[in-house]
């Protein structure tokens, strides 16, 4: 696990900061320096959320905090935790939305690209081409460009004035420094001559520096529609983790006093008793008190099969109920249900920063600054090549290659590179039921080249089921079954339910009259890790271990012994079971092996890990498992005690392995936090999966190979970004310096490079479809 995982020191405290105006890589870099200055305070700031994850001491104030970042220029709100109190009742979206709407959401940036295209296409028209000129066309084509260049692209001159009066400068600093240049040029050669454009034609044959009109406002329609479908994607990229959050019931019907009450989720209690019916979402995690019925979970955990859930059972919220009625305790409601803290690990995963992104924010604290500069150079050196004597194409064309270096360069895109990448990542992993604590992870699952599956609970089911019975003359294999069904039935045993289920299940509905119940037990006694005993139909039963048979004055023979040896050899859990004081058969019970594991295996070593198994269970339970599931033999670590598993974790890293590691109970907790990464399975405890790096919600082995897969992909996605932003900019700044680009064509350029890289991340949204 990364060291920002690491529990905060207990004066600590964590704050979101929602915070406006942000455009650029710049920005975020100047916010995270500021408020990096208040002592002991640690920020992270998200560009497409425009958010912030702040980490605060106790001497420091919220309001101390929200006017630093004050003065950086922007306008910062703390969000409250009462957010996510409602995430039950589906309503906690509402500060996530905000996150998109701040600084030029696609509904308010609509009208001036509208405006500026109707009025931009008529001035390109009549200053590049001589068939729509007239008289005086270039005071039309100044006036047409006026709104464009001021109403049209105010969003770019207020935040370059704002960031003017802290003395910085972002993106928004060369597209406002750049239109303007070329609006206010081109008006001082028309005010210096304005007989310039009387005639067609004579504005190129003069010997002024032209007229750049059409370039100040197809530079800003280009950079607002750039802008317009920026926000639009993301948007887009934000969906997932709202209609995560917008998952829950919005109301619940709760039994109280015997009548049927209908409140807002949002008011749930714990204790409270919720009545669901078919068809409708299950309010809260709960557990089943009355009733039975399938589960449709696969909102939350990403898997299609419903789950069969009666009395005792444990359900999320979230989930659909598909058949019977239910009556469900809610255990856990408000901010600590699993919606809710599905939700804040997204969203926390979401405002983290990727080791990947660090050059980027190095960059872009100087890009701004350093493009000035060379735009600046080049306006000074092309004049110096012209000579002394500087005649009008000469300054034009040191004008206009000063203007492109401004406006093609992008920072942007570098801001966006990963936090757009990550959010949408993120976004269809909690769609797919796989949640991924941070950006770091990311990383992990790309360079771990070993993954310990912890038996139980992960490659195997946990729950043990009958695999065959033995039956000694007299008896027959039903009777053994029938009768030591009925005496494990009085028993809380899981080895006494499986038993008791399998015996159900064999038992003809009408071979009883009570439709394939077992006979009753009388004088039912049993010994912690012996076994049980009764009197069924009139016969003493007992099963259990030798020991307990022995205590009970039946000894099996040599050959009877044999056949529990090779039972459990085989790797199978043997029980015995006596009947009339003679050992009458063996029942052998196995830890069912998930249906999946084998197929999600051979995936895992298609991403090249090598899967070690890793057990509590004696060898030859280990063995039987690893060679259904296609583990090696070499790679099995059976007869691990929980401390163990670290220590087995620790030596596959001291042997220069790079360990993930898969579990799901509370024991595996320590193992998957020594591990690079910790992967829990969501069936699991909550202890496992706040250890783990990546957490699957359901429990199907395949979901980690997908989890792994992924995130990946993700970050494949992010380097994907990062060298385009790169490129763009380091190609496109040195041609638009040599005079090779026309300022228009970087225009277009600058915003087609923002939204490459947003549409570049969409692509994740299709993953796993």
């Amino acid at each position: 696990m990364s060291a920002d995982q690491l529990p905060s020191r207990p004066d600590n405290r964590v704050i979101e900061l929602e915070i406006e105006g942000m455009t650029c890589a710049s920005c975020v870099n100047r916010v995270e320096k500021k408020l990096g200055k208040l002592d002991g305070v640690q920020a992270s700031v998200n560009l497409p959320l425009e958010s912030a994850h702040v980490t605060v001491p106790a001497g420091i104030t919220d309001q101390q905090i929200t006017d630093q970042v004050a003065s950086a220029g922007y306008k910062a709100t703390i969000r409250r935790p009462e957010h996510a109190e409602h995430v039950a009742g589906g309503v906690a979206h509402g500060g996530h939305e905000d996150h998109m709407a701040h600084g030029g959401t696609a509904q308010a940036l609509r009208p001036r690209v509208i405006a500026a295209a109707l009025l931009t296409v008529p001035v390109f028209l009549i200053s590049m081409l001589p068939a729509f000129q007239f008289p005086k066309w270039g005071w039309v084509a100044a006036a047409l460009a006026f709104p464009v260049v001021t109403w049209a692209a105010w969003p770019f001159h207020r935040a370059a004035a704002i960031n003017a009066r802290h003395l910085a400068s972002t993106m928004d600093t060369l597209v406002s420094l750049g239109v303007i240049a070329a609006y206010a040029f081109s008006a001082g050669q028309l005010l210096a001559d304005p007989r310039l454009t009387e005639h067609p034609g004579m504005e190129g044959m003069s010997g002024s520096g032209g007229l750049y009109f059409e370039v100040a406002a197809v530079v800003t329609t280009f950079l607002l529609l750039g802008r317009f479908l920026e926000a639009n994607a993301k948007a887009k990229a934000g969906d997932a983790l709202k209609a995560l959050l917008n998952l829950g019931a919005k109301d619940a019907t709760v039994l109280a006093n015997g009548s049927e009450v209908k409140i807002p989720a949002d008011q749930l209690a714990v204790d409270d008793v919720i009545v669901v019916r078919p068809g409708e979402k299950i309010a809260t995690d709960g557990v089943v008190i009355d009733g039975s019925s399938a589960v449709d979970a696969s909102l939350v955990t990403g898997e299609a099969v419903p789950v069969e859930v009666g009395p005792g059972s444990p359900v999320t919220g979230a989930t659909i109920n598909t058949s019977g009625r239910l009556l469900v305790r809610a255990t856990r409601v408000g901010a600590e249900t699993t919606l809710a803290q599905m939700g804040r690990l997204v969203a926390q995963a979401q405002t983290g920063k990727a080791p990947i992104a660090r050059l980027a924010d190095r960059i872009s604290a100087v890009f701004v600054p350093v493009v000035l500069a060379i735009a600046v150079l080049t306006f000074a050196v092309w004049l110096l090549l012209a000579g002394p004597d500087i005649t009008g194409p000469e300054l034009r064309a040191s004008f206009t290659a000063a203007v492109a270096v401004l406006v093609i360069a992008c920072p942007c895109a570098l801001g966006l590179a990963t936090p757009v990448g990550l959010l949408t990542g993120t976004g269809r992993g909690a769609q797919l039921g796989i949640l991924i604590r941070g950006p770091q992870v990311l990383e992990d699952t790309r360079t771990a080249d070993t993954i310990l599956l912890d038996k139980t609970g992960t490659v195997t089911s946990g729950h043990l089921a009958v695999d065959s019975t033995v039956a000694f003359e007299p008896f027959s294999e039903a009777d053994v079954l029938r009768l030591a069904g009925a005496v494990e039935a009085a028993s809380e045993h899981p080895i006494a339910h499986a038993i008791a289920a399998a015996a159900r299940a064999a038992v003809p509905a009408a071979a009883v009259s009570d439709g394939g119940q077992l006979p009753a037990v009388v004088g039912f006694r049993s010994a912690p890790g012996g076994g049980v005993a009764g009197t069924v139909e009139e016969r003493p039963v007992v099963a259990g271990r030798t020991g307990w048979l022995q205590e009970n004055g039946v000894s099996p023979d040599p050959a009877m012994l044999g056949a529990l040896g090779a039972a459990e050899d085989s790797g199978a859990t043997a029980i015995w079971v006596a009947v009339d004081g003679e050992p009458a058969g063996i029942i052998s019970l196995r830890d069912t092996i998930k249906p999946g594991s084998a197929a999600a295996i051979s995936r895992l070593r298609r991403l090249g890990l090598r899967p070690i198994l890793l057990t509590g269970d004696n060898g030859a339970v280990a063995a039987h498992v690893a060679a259904a599931v296609g583990i090696a033999a070499e790679d099995v670590f059976a007869g691990v005690l929980p401390e163990g598993k670290v220590d087995a974790v620790r030596r596959l890293q001291a042997g220069g392995a790079t360990v993930a590691m898969a579990g799901d109970g509370v024991n595996d907790a320590p193992a998957l936090a020594q591990a690079d990464l910790g992967i829990a399975m969501g069936s699991g405890t909550d202890v496992a999966i706040e250890a783990a790096d990546l957490t699957v919600m359901g429990n199907d082995l395949g979901q980690v190979a997908t989890a792994i897969e992924l995130s990946r992909r993700t970050l494949a996605t992010i380097k994907t970004n990062l060298f385009w932003a790169f490129f763009y900019n380091a190609v496109g700044i040195p041609v638009a310096a040599l005079g090779l680009l026309n300022p228009m064509i970087a225009g277009l350029a600058m915003a087609a490079s923002s939204v490459l890289v947003v549409a570049n991340s969409l692509r994740l949204r299709g993953f796993g479809r």
